[in-house]
């Protein structure tokens, strides 16, 4: 004989009924326009409302986007988180933050390819569509880039995170600012030193954030690439995706060839910034997560290569 239950199968009631029951109510009567016309605009209220702003408007706003680089793959499909501002006179309530995002679908739609003469081109559209002076637009993604084994050769991708910083003026024109953020090996000089076989390593961070110059071109140089460079070479060594027992005896004895402070790999750094000639200021920030401490090493330096003097050789 079948023993099975037979569970009898719960009567619910239909979705209205639901929807009632957890606190949803019939629409009241409608009083206020429907039509845009007819709405009252109180972002465009005009009155001494007792202070200019800065900067108003949305951030946060993750878009898909298309990049571009010398280093393979050299065209990538990435996502970019935006924020996008005006300065706004005290007369004024407010801004109209629509026009931002409609703004980002206007590019989208034409191929939003994410350059610096494209942002150049957005910024001063922004403006122009705020009726302001000015516009504001940061972008920030992960770059993807390949990295090969120094020895097998076999190659896997590595990723830094990139922000693009763009600012448009009326009266001053277009400033830029890009951020580079690439994750290297540094190797303990001072263990090295003192220990009878071995030392202690770890994973580092180095931060570069630099403006360029007027006249930048990056159809003859791409400073994601110079700015990658600037990190790794001047670390003990680079981290690898993929690495074979060949590969990692060859990574582990450069390491420690190369021991670097958190001092030195800032100062280092900061050298091959001060030599590219695209660059007008910069900052550098190193952190070390510490392998046998529980506290992490941190140094960084600012230089204005305009305001200070030259360095001597």
């Amino acid at each position: 004989m079948d023993k099975t239950k037979t569970i009898p199968k719960k009567q619910l009631p239909d979705k209205a009924q639901r929807h009632k029951l957890f606190g949803s109510v019939e629409p009241g009567p409608k009083t206020k326009p429907s039509k845009k016309s007819e709405m009252a605009d109180l972002q465009n209220t005009q009155e001494d409302f007792l202070f200019d702003l800065d900067a108003v408007g949305i951030a946060n706003v993750k878009h898909p986007i298309t990049i571009t680089s010398n280093l393979e793959p050299k065209t990538q499909t990435t996502i970019g988180t935006f924020k996008f501002s005006s300065g706004i006179e005290k007369a004024s309530k407010g801004t109209n933050m629509s026009r931002f995002t409609e703004q980002l679908q206007s590019f989208h739609q034409n191929g939003f390819v994410i350059d610096l003469k494209t942002m150049k081109g957005f910024t001063k559209d922004l403006a122009d569509r705020l009726k302001q002076k000015d516009a504001d637009m940061e972008i920030s993604f992960p770059w993807f880039y390949e990295r090969r084994g120094p020895q097998s050769d076999l190659s896997g991708m590595n990723h830094a995170n990139v922000t693009i910083h763009v600012h448009y003026d009326e009266e001053a024109g277009h400033s830029v600012d890009v951020s580079l953020s690439s994750l290297i090996t540094t190797l303990c000089p001072c263990s090295k030193e003192i220990s009878e076989y071995s030392a202690h390593n770890q994973r580092g961070e180095v931060t570069m954030t630099v403006s360029l110059t007027e006249d930048f071109d990056e159809n003859k140089t791409d400073w994601k690439e110079m700015l990658l460079e600037a990190a790794e070479s001047n670390a003990s060594a680079r981290l690898h995706p993929v690495l074979k027992r060949p590969d990692e005896k060859m990574v582990t004895e450069q390491a420690y060839e190369n021991p670097r402070f958190v001092e030195d790999l800032t100062r280092l750094v900061a050298a091959d910034l001060y030599e590219m000639p695209f660059v007008t200021k910069f900052s550098v920030h190193c952190r070390n997560e510490e392998s046998i401490h529980l506290h992490d090493a941190i140094a960084s330096v600012t230089y204005d290569k305009r305001q200070n003097e030259p360095l001597e050789g």
